[in-house]
């Protein structure tokens, strides 16, 4: 019986207390300060003897944020396929007409990025029908971006999967210098690499990477999408082939 008399109460407070005005025009009652303050003691006690309505307060509205999240997803994902999943500047691995696409949002310093290398690796060997599609997204700091910036210059060589895998395997802290050298152990030319990470489609591909990320929601890498599910983080083989099993299936 408490429940709904404290909500009759709260409404009541709030309207008084947040539309004065309107309450007067209407001939509601004013609240005095010392109904106002009877009133925050009730809710007060209330939540002291129940605290679990504020859990399942917080509860509903993570509930609701989350639901209004993959909504946006969703309606990013339909709208923006062609951005996401065929996009002709974005660097493809595995079979290019593959009957299942999976898009990896990456950075070349991140550590989980790098534990999850081997698992796509295993995933093109055993799937002859998967197309990879990378989406440089550099988040960790300037290294990330001469890194991103070198990558999609290496493909303007022919040499982006060599150079890319090398990258992965790294280990230790990313440096201008260390890109570089890596660049020339897989044979790229030093000096046009340099010139073409200004070339306007590297940057044009990051920033769409960005714009994408920011639509999708995503805030870390690894992150996978796979048809209409976004995954976040370095879930394993398992789990990234047995989404494209349930995406082939239908």
């Amino acid at each position: 019986m408490l429940r709904p008399r404290l909500a009759s109460l709260a409404v009541l407070a709030a309207v008084a207390v947040a539309s004065p005005t309107v309450s007067a025009q209407q001939s509601t009652p004013a609240i005095d300060p010392a109904q106002k303050e009877a009133i925050e003691q009730v809710v007060r006690d209330y939540i002291r003897a129940h605290p679990e309505i504020v859990v399942e307060a917080l509860d509903a509205y993570q509930a609701k944020k989350d639901e209004e999240e993959r909504a946006g997803q969703t309606k990013t994902l339909t709208s923006r396929a062609e951005e996401i999943f065929r996009s002709a500047s974005s660097p493809v691995i595995g079979n290019a007409q593959g009957d299942v696409t999976l898009v990896e949002f990456f950075d070349y310093q991140c550590g989980y990025c790098k534990r999850a290398q081997p698992d796509l690796e295993r995933l093109i060997k055993a799937d002859g029908g998967l197309k990879v599609v990378l989406k440089e997204f550099p988040i960790l700091g300037p290294a990330s971006v001469t890194a991103a910036r070198a990558s999609l210059a290496a493909q303007k060589q022919g040499k982006y999967l060599d150079f890319h895998t090398k990258m992965m395997g790294l280990k230790g802290q990313l440096t201008d210098q260390v890109i570089y050298d890596t660049a020339q152990q897989v044979g790229l030319d030093l000096d046009k690499l340099k010139q073409d990470m200004n070339d306007p489609s590297v940057v044009a591909e990051l920033r769409a990477n960005m714009d994408l990320a920011e639509a999708l929601g995503v805030q870390g890498t690894p992150a996978f999408v796979i048809n209409d599910q976004i995954i976040p983080g370095a879930v394993g083989f398992d789990a990234l082939k047995s989404q494209i099993d349930k995406d082939r299936a239908g």
